[in-house]
């Protein structure tokens, strides 16, 4: 079918499903609270389906780094894991993702600076697209009882200026810390920190990661040295639970709005991409918009709703506070285990 779709959002998933419909002959319009493109974000993880979506929406001319191994360190940078992810697995700049996806939507498709309160400020429309992102007013205003969670940790990120030769991610006490190259020059940093040690907003956040992993290795120093208060990003980690449904009436969920997850497998920017994309699928191929809502919740709730669950586990398995030592003792031997069975020797080859 085609129809007309106003989109709440010009983030990850609100240009994805724009570009998607635009390109099936669908009139969208997009409206987006601030006045110009979200800066906010670092480096984001695109595994091989979310890759997939990119070279579908033709949005693939942007600077990437490979991202198809790393190592798991202790604080004082023995290596608990050596790790090997999916083939063809990449990383980009949430700011070039953006500015990509734009560069295929026609001018004029974008209205900045106009936020959205509620359905009721909407024009009419076959299908409404909630795309506003973890705290969606949308959200709020259709799903009532959706109520976001405390993950328990605060985010502290940024790019660094100082080259990094490959990814790593530090488990310590309560404490994570990963580096990796940052596209175009640079090194994406960010710190998983339990809120009872993360301090206030009003505290320097550099003063605070200073303290926090001083006696930690090297390759954490001399991010932590090479920054500025300014250059940090910091943010309370905050999740939704399992919904029913993404849809209410016309108006269905995308991205943030539809599963805000924590950042630990790096997979929001992944599910984003991929709710876009899929939304247009299931609207393209259906006889009209409520059984193309109900295709696209079938196709996206459960898969999205268990990356959040993964990326929960793994934000109290990464950032555990009691008995690390069995954590890192297990992980150890995981990665023995994976090892081997990679090897030529091993029987499952």
């Amino acid at each position: 079918m085609k129809g007309t779709a106003v989109i709440v959002g010009a983030g990850i998933s609100g240009l994805a499903a724009a570009r998607a419909l635009l390109a099936g002959g669908w009139e969208v319009e997009v409206r987006e609270r601030n006045a110009a493109l979200s800066t906010a974000g670092t480096l984001l993880g695109v595994w091989p389906t979310a890759h997939a979506a990119l070279a579908r929406l033709g949005a693939t001319a942007l600077p990437t780094v490979s991202i198809t191994s790393g190592e798991l360190l202790r604080p004082d940078g023995r290596v608990l894991a050596s790790l090997t992810l999916p083939e063809g697995s990449i990383g980009v700049g949430r700011m070039d993702l953006l500015e990509t996806l734009l560069a295929g939507i026609p001018y004029g498709t974008v209205h900045w600076d106009a936020p959205v309160p509620s359905p009721a400020d909407l024009p009419s429309a076959d299908v409404v697209v909630a795309a506003d992102g973890v705290h969606s007013a949308l959200r709020a205003a259709s799903f009532p009882g959706a109520r976001l969670r405390d993950a328990g940790v605060v985010a502290f990120r940024g790019v660094a200026p100082i080259p990094s030769a490959g990814q790593s991610e530090t488990w310590g006490r309560g404490l994570i810390f990963g580096r990796a190259p940052f596209p175009g020059g640079g090194s994406n940093w960010y710190a998983g920190v339990r809120s009872e040690l993360a301090g206030s907003r009003d505290d320097d956040p550099l003063a605070v990661l200073r303290a926090l992993y001083r006696d930690w290795h090297p390759g954490v120093q001399e991010v932590l040295e090479s920054l500025t208060p300014g250059a940090i990003d910091r943010r309370r980690i905050e999740d939704l639970p399992r919904l029913a449904s993404y849809v209410s009436g016309n108006l269905v969920l995308v991205g943030d709005a539809a599963h805000a997850m924590a950042p630990h497998l790096g997979r929001g920017g992944c599910e984003a991409l991929v709710d876009g994309l899929a939304l247009a699928d299931a609207l393209l191929a259906a006889q009209d918009a409520a059984e193309g809502l109900q295709r696209y919740d079938a196709a996206r709730r459960r898969p999205s709703q268990r990356a959040v669950a993964g990326s929960r586990l793994m934000n109290r398995l990464s950032n555990q506070q009691r008995h690390p030592w069995l954590r890192d003792g297990l992980v150890t031997a995981a990665g023995k285990l994976a090892a081997w069975r990679r090897s030529p020797v091993s029987p499952s080859r």
